[in-house]
């Protein structure tokens, strides 16, 4: 059976690595982008199943990456978790109008990001 491929975007390299193990320890391919630009084209070259989007990133913010690929129909389809620092209830409720399908604010529990991501991927 062929891997699941989650795209994982955050411009901390130390958590990029970490979730990159722990990820590719429960069977996923991952593929990385460090700010919003290289997201985007990563979406297009990669063709993720699952994106795990920070929201606070370079070049482009995670809300303004969510909502154009959740208004392109050729990505709509691709489950968006966000993982953010971010905590504000304004935060969560702009995440989900943008088009977030889960949003999960660090410091957080690998267990219940790899849960979701499960759910989402139909696991």
């Amino acid at each position: 059976m062929k891997k699941k491929k989650i795209l994982l975007v955050d411009d901390e390299p130390q958590l990029v690595d970490t979730l990159k193990l722990r990820l590719e320890a429960n069977d996923y391919e991952v593929v990385i982008a460090y700010d919003g630009n290289q997201a985007l084209e990563r979406v297009r070259s990669e063709q993720p199943d699952l994106i795990v989007l920070d929201l606070l990133l370079p070049k482009l913010d995670g809300y303004t990456v969510c909502g154009l690929l959740k208004r392109d129909s050729k990505h709509a389809h691709i489950p968006i978790v966000m993982l953010t620092a971010r905590t504000q209830e304004a935060d969560i409720k702009m995440g989900k109008e943008v088009g977030a399908d889960e949003y999960i604010t660090k410091p957080f529990e690998p267990k219940i990001l790899l849960e979701k991501i499960s759910n989402l991927l139909g696991g």
